[in-house]
């Protein structure tokens, strides 16, 4: 979720409960919920919904999905404009803990897609991440399979899970160019094939933009289906723990979350970031955003509320086309 510019007041905040769309993941039916949920969206000339449609066939002609209890809670909002919906979807899988995906259509022609997949901590599987934003003729993309791991580190990991897909990586880096500064924090949580891009729209770039997220979901599934459970109980807590991290950070410094507080109001956007988007932040693990990240506490005790506190930006893509590190020669 990136930027918008919308005035919101938390209580004039309508909640659509579930029982006013019967139809939405309602049915026991994982098949007959997500076919509802693909007639609920109208799928535009590129709409970002229609990529939800793909990744709900695709990941269902491998796995058997079922809806998550989250949608008791989180199936559709109306921001307080009464133009703007947001749509929420979530689904568990045998390997995956949460699928889940926001999307909102505003009447002014705004797109906002937040889709990803988390695995079991049972599998040290990367998370699937799309987040997509589109207003005016501006579109802001990230797309990426977030490691659990510290690939300049883990050595193994980037060997398992990376080296594979780098030429998939350049080929869409060279599609979708870099799309400028991204601070080094938030780079930690990012791989070599990481897609961070901005450009204006057109048919040609909307169609790579589909094809990217098309690809990428595959490569994701792909490394599902391959992917062996872990029986050794301290692997299956580093990778709680590596997941944990990964909420805690995105939780506390999406900036998404200021999208959402000027659509619903602050509140109901905390539930959504911390129960929804998020969620896992409360069952996975115990420390704080403070315990990771040490370095933005404040003198009061307090989280500083800047994104960056290093301070080192990179403004091109700071892996070589081996997806080799070289962040730390770029300033």
């Amino acid at each position: 979720l990136q930027g918008c510019s919308m005035q919101c007041s938390s209580s004039s905040l309508t909640l659509f409960s579930p029982l006013k769309l019967p139809s939405l993941l309602s049915s026991t039916s994982v098949n007959s919920s997500s076919r509802n949920v693909r007639r609920l969206m109208e799928v535009s000339t590129f709409s970002y919904r229609k990529f939800i449609h793909f990744a709900l066939d695709e990941t269902e002609s491998r796995t058997h999905l079922v809806p998550s209890p989250l949608r008791e809670n989180f199936s559709s909002l109306m921001a307080v404009d009464g133009k703007t919906e947001l749509q929420m979807i979530s689904f568990q899988a045998p390997k995956i803990r949460l699928l889940r995906s926001l999307s909102i259509e505003g009447s002014d022609g705004m797109q906002v897609l937040d889709f990803a997949v988390f695995p079991e901590p049972e599998f040290d599987l990367p998370i699937f991440c799309a987040n997509l934003f589109t207003a005016g003729n501006t579109n802001i993309v990230v797309l990426d399979l977030n490691p659990l791991h510290d690939v300049t580190i883990h050595r193994d990991y980037m060997e398992k899970y990376y080296k594979s897909l780098i030429p998939l990586g350049l080929k869409y880096a060279e599609l979708l160019p870099w799309g400028g500064k991204l601070t080094s924090e938030s780079l930690k949580f990012f791989s070599p094939i990481v897609i961070w891009t901005k450009f204006a729209s057109s048919q040609k770039k909307d169609n790579v933009l589909y094809s990217a997220l098309v690809d990428y979901y595959k490569a994701w599934l792909e490394l599902m289906d391959e992917a062996m459970e872990e029986k050794d109980a301290s692997q299956i807590s580093c990778n709680r723990e590596g997941q944990h991290k990964y909420l805690t950070w995105r939780a506390e410094k999406d900036p998404g979350h200021r999208v959402l507080s000027r659509l619903v109001g602050e509140t109901r956007a905390k539930d959504v970031v911390r129960k929804f988007l998020f969620s896992g932040i409360d069952e996975l693990g115990s420390k704080t955003f403070l315990d990771y990240f040490p370095e933005y506490e404040c003198k009061d005790g307090s989280v500083n509320e800047k994104r960056s506190i290093i301070g080192k930006s990179f403004e091109t893509r700071p892996w070589d086309s081996r997806g080799e590190f070289i962040g730390n020669n770029v300033r």
